[in-house]
């Protein structure tokens, strides 16, 4: 399974922090959690990092990732009353706009559930190749 020593701490951090919190805050509130649990695990986590799109070799936008672990992981974190299909397409893009191959979608709702995503394509066989269309288009 790709990347799996780290996903096995991301989840065993959500659950850390979805035990401890509970339902209802807010998703800002989670992700501070969670990044302060994810530090004790030893991880390197950054939040609300960038992600520009491109089009046809122009950047047509951009999104925010909630959290990326170790530079291997996106993390989008909901809290909704359940998770739904266009949550998991907001994930895919994400990573289809980045060099990353594995995210984890991870929802504070009534009820604790996770998906995790894996989208692979030939611009992320080479990371130099990659990094310079994620720059450059």
């Amino acid at each position: 399974m790709l990347e799996k020593e780290i996903t096995n701490k991301i989840i065993k951090a959500y659950y850390k922090v979805y035990n401890t919190l509970g339902y209802g805050f807010l998703e800002k509130v989670y992700e501070n959690a969670m990044c302060l649990e994810l530090h004790k695990q030893a991880l390197f986590c950054k939040q609300q990092e960038r992600i520009k799109v491109f089009y046809d070799g122009k950047q047509v936008g951009e999104y925010f990732a909630d959290i990326i672990v170790e530079n291997r992981v996106i993390i989008e974190l909901k809290a909704a009353e359940n998770l739904c299909y266009e949550h998991e397409c907001q994930l895919i893009n994400y990573l289809k706009a980045t060099n990353i191959e594995v995210g984890l979608l991870l929802n504070f709702g009534k009820e604790p559930q996770f998906r995790r995503k894996i989208f692979t394509n030939d611009r992320k066989q080479n990371s130099d190749d990659a990094d310079k269309t994620n720059e450059h288009g």
